[in-house]
């Protein structure tokens, strides 16, 4: 008999290796969603952590194996690496369930011929120590080792943000990411603490507060829609957007006419500007129906004002006729890797290269659509300069008429509205505003790596 909690882990893990699902997306599903609360937090960290260790945990395992270079099947694989997980990096996970729990799953997922030799290996492994990183790593390869990311990454991080950033990015991302949530509702904290939620400050913005304790996904604020679950590096962008070049000298925020949300789902973004935006007719484009759909029971809220479409934002051939574009384009999401630590294993230099072109010509396109005096605000949740800095300026290159402004008035701005507190106003200008552009770095800055530059039309 396996326990459920690791069944489902298995199934998501392997579900994982074969496709391009995310884990993030995964551990919300109804069947994680139907776990116990203490069910659900064994899963997540099974999953999360063989995930983030997959790499150690491979070369752990392959030496032990007859043919250390043999192609196993993906369950078998899977098996390994989860038993593998709980022996060298759980203390509380008892030996005997790891390994006998891993056996059962290989042999459940139809690979019983392969149940002794994981077995085998399980128990080899279950002799070893804990693994435990350095400290400090005195280069990209000992980095990329310990850490488990590969190494062609850590170099790239090494050569764009230095030595010690990028060793801290990695150890970032290794560790469970933080629970953040932004408050529709001040009344909402009080009821949240009714219901044992522990709640801490946010880093930098007052909406937001971090679970410190309790379960969110069942509490009844988190059911009735009066809180959402958000990174606080995604709320920032959406601020930035939605609120910064609408404040007024009196430190108020003023409406403003139409806006446009070029790649939209899952919209945790777009509920932002509308939160800022109330009188503001917001039109919301996504590539998947599906993803607006789950969108349009998110922003129900909201009204008729908020206009959902089923299109591709490369394909635009738009006139000036916003006020406000958000430009949040598809990328490597190297910035999430704490949250889904699989997309070390799917990005390339090939890939990063590709969504440049594709970033482009979104950009491009969106850039066509803006007003006079209107603001367009780009960003991504990747750390790659490629998808970043260098999209703005092949963009400016091809759009005279377009100019960037430093993101640090807009900070002030926001502090002064009281949406950021001053004190980490003066963090992030002094912290994550480059060239004028923001740069949230995992690790640095306690949220994920964001990149955003803030474009109008002259």
């Amino acid at each position: 008999m396996v326990a459920r909690a690791r069944a489902v882990a298995f199934q998501i893990i392997l579900e994982v290796s074969s496709t391009d699902a995310h884990s993030d997306d995964l551990l919300r599903s109804r069947q994680v969603d139907a776990l116990t609360q203490q069910d659900r937090a064994l899963a997540t960290t099974l999953v999360l952590g063989t995930l983030r260790w997959q790499i150690r945990l491979d070369e752990q395992v392959r030496p032990l194996l007859t043919r250390p270079d043999a192609k196993l099947p993906p369950a078998v694989e899977a098996a390994l690496r989860l038993g593998a997980y709980q022996l060298l990096y759980l203390d509380r996970i008892p030996v005997y369930a790891a390994i006998g729990e891993s056996v059962e799953l290989a042999k459940q997922a139809g690979e019983s011929h392969a149940a002794r030799m994981v077995n085998a290996v399980l128990r080899k492994l279950g002799r070893l120590p804990h693994e435990s990183p350095p400290p400090k790593a005195k280069d990209a390869a000992e980095i990329a080792a310990s850490y488990a990311h590969p190494q062609w990454v850590v170099d790239r991080w090494s050569r764009v943000y230095g030595l010690e950033t990028a060793q801290a990015i990695c150890r970032f991302d290794q560790e469970p990411a933080a629970i953040t949530i932004r408050l529709l509702d001040p009344d909402t904290e009080r009821d949240l603490a009714d219901e044992g939620i522990g709640l801490e400050p946010g880093e930098v913005l007052t909406a937001a507060r971090r679970i410190a304790s309790g379960d969110i996904i069942r509490s009844k604020a988190f059911r009735e829609g009066r809180i959402r679950i958000q990174d606080e590096g995604s709320q920032l962008v959406a601020e930035l957007a939605g609120a910064a070049s609408r404040i007024n000298a009196n430190g108020k925020i003023g409406a403003r006419g139409r806006i446009l949300d070029t790649c939209a789902a899952p919209g945790g973004k777009t509920a932002i500007l509308a939160e800022r935006n109330p009188e503001a007719s917001i039109t919301a484009w996504d590539i998947s129906k599906r993803r607006l759909e789950a969108m349009r029971r998110t922003l129900a809220p909201s009204g008729d004002r908020i206009r959902l479409e089923v299109r591709d934002a490369t394909e635009g051939n738009l006139q000036p006729e916003y006020d406000l574009i958000l430009c949040d384009v598809p990328c490597t999401g190297t910035g999430t890797i704490a949250r889904n630590p699989e997309i070390r294993f799917r990005v390339s230099e090939q890939e990063i290269a590709r969504q440049h072109a594709r970033q482009v010509r979104i950009l491009s396109s969106a850039m066509s659509g803006l007003a006079a005096s209107g603001r367009l605000l780009y960003s991504t949740c990747s750390l790659e300069p490629e998808e970043n800095k260098a999209v703005v300026a092949e963009c400016l290159n091809a759009n005279p008429q377009f100019t960037s402004h430093s993101l640090a008035d807009e900070i002030e701005k926001l502090a002064a509205a009281g949406i950021l507190t001053h004190a980490a106003a003066t963090r992030l200008i002094a912290s994550a505003i480059r060239d004028g552009f923001l740069r949230t770095i995992p690790g640095i800055h306690n949220c994920d790596g964001f990149f955003a530059a803030l474009l109008t039309r002259k």
